[in-house]
């Protein structure tokens, strides 16, 4: 059998305006082509150590204080390991939802039967530090606090910074979901107070999917050895060991995603951290000015958004098919998603990916010839 010797013909490129998986640059794409090769071989070990390595370079952690532990599977499998790995024995650990994707969280405690305390807050603001602090000094039985820093089901940005530090007076440990945030708007792990963060490699280093990692305080982890073993295959402190002892991934990695992912870090530092983070706002800014020369509605206050994603409110328009707008804006090289937010007709247009500001201006292009093809009013209108 021979391989297709015929050049490569140039990807389509379509603009992913959902949140996550995001548009990828050709080379990374092109990474993942590479001779089939053993995860156990030295050659491809040392790219998978240089992949963690930079992992916690682009949150500003001390590799003798920090440690990116990665795991094959999408951004949830962060969830399941930290909660699943970081709740001491007789401990609780506090869920601060404020949205669906930190209820996700709560969900899995109640999936592994964890102690823990879900605290409902307002799907449309940032979590309020002082009722996480007074809720904190009224339960000394928890152990760790769990809070998403950017809640992608609004674009809300969570003050994790404040959380972490109010949850290391009260002598917990800080868990932030990152996983919407890595990688885009900047990150000092320790100045932020945060113990561990997450992420995965579709969305901020704009790699594959299929890679997931956690980032965080290696005597946090090395503790937790002791704690009770919920899991097997997400469990931190068994996959950690083996990667610090044998430099390996205790099962089998995803290989390609992995080369993939050393691209996108390569791409990541030739941006520069300000300059890709810079971008990502200004994508994000031109959503926003599209959405309002249209007459469409944000949901969220942009001064309590994270910069990277709009959720935009569907107008009272008996016109208006959200489907039907996803198939014609998708037909022309266009994503857009569907919003995830109990009681509201929404969807939304995400700032993530290798993406630009004149990308942003063509989309509303082609959404304002699709609200004239289906008769859609614009500017357009609200009950």
């Amino acid at each position: 059998m021979t391989g297709n010797t015929q050049p490569m013909e140039i990807i389509k490129r379509n603009v992913l305006l959902n949140p996550g998986p995001g548009t990828t640059t050709d080379t990374v794409k092109f990474a993942q082509l590479v001779p089939d090769i053993c995860p156990r071989e030295k050659e491809f070990v040392d790219v998978m150590n240089e992949v963690s390595e930079g992992l916690v370079k682009v949150v500003h952690g001390d590799p003798d204080e920090y440690a990116a532990v990665l795991f094959t599977g999408s951004g949830t499998i962060c969830i399941d390991v930290v909660i699943s790995s970081l709740v001491p024995a007789g401990k609780k650990i506090l869920i601060v939802n404020n949205g669906a994707y930190s209820a996700r969280g709560a969900e899995v405690c109640r999936y592994y039967h964890i102690d823990h305390y879900d605290l409902r807050l307002s799907e449309m603001e940032p979590a309020d530090p002082e009722t996480v602090e007074k809720f904190l000094s009224e339960h000394e039985d928890i152990a760790a606090v769990y809070c998403c820093h950017h809640e992608t089901g609004t674009g809300i940005l969570n003050p994790v910074k404040r959380l972490g530090r109010i949850a290391h007076e009260h002598g917990c440990t800080m868990i932030a979901d990152t996983t919407s945030s890595f990688a885009m708007r900047p990150i000092n792990i320790k100045t932020d107070n945060l113990d561990f963060v997450m992420a995965s490699a579709q969305k901020g280093i704009m790699a594959m999917t299929g890679l997931s990692f956690v980032i965080g305080k290696i005597t946090e982890i090395e503790k937790s050895k002791d704690y009770p073993t919920r899991s097997y295959y997400t469990n931190l402190y068994l996959q950690y060991s083996f990667m610090r002892d044998k430099k390996e991934m205790h099962f089998t990695p995803p290989v390609q995603a992995v080369y993939a992912a050393r691209q996108g870090l390569i791409e990541y530092w030739e941006e520069g951290e300000l300059p890709k983070w810079e971008r990502h706002y200004a994508v994000w800014k031109e959503i926003c000015s599209g959405a309002e020369r249209l007459g469409l509605r944000l949901v969220i206050p942009e001064e309590m958004q994270s910069g990277l994603v709009a959720l935009i409110r569907m107008p009272d328009d008996d016109n208006f098919d959200f489907d039907k707008v996803h198939d014609y804006c998708r037909k022309r090289g266009y994503t857009i998603y569907p919003g995830k937010t109990a009681g509201i007709n929404a969807f939304r247009l995400c700032a993530y990916g290798a993406i630009n500001t004149e990308d942003i201006r063509s989309f509303y292009i082609v959404l304002a010839e699709c609200f004239i093809y289906y008769g859609i009013m614009v500017p357009c209108r609200y009950k």
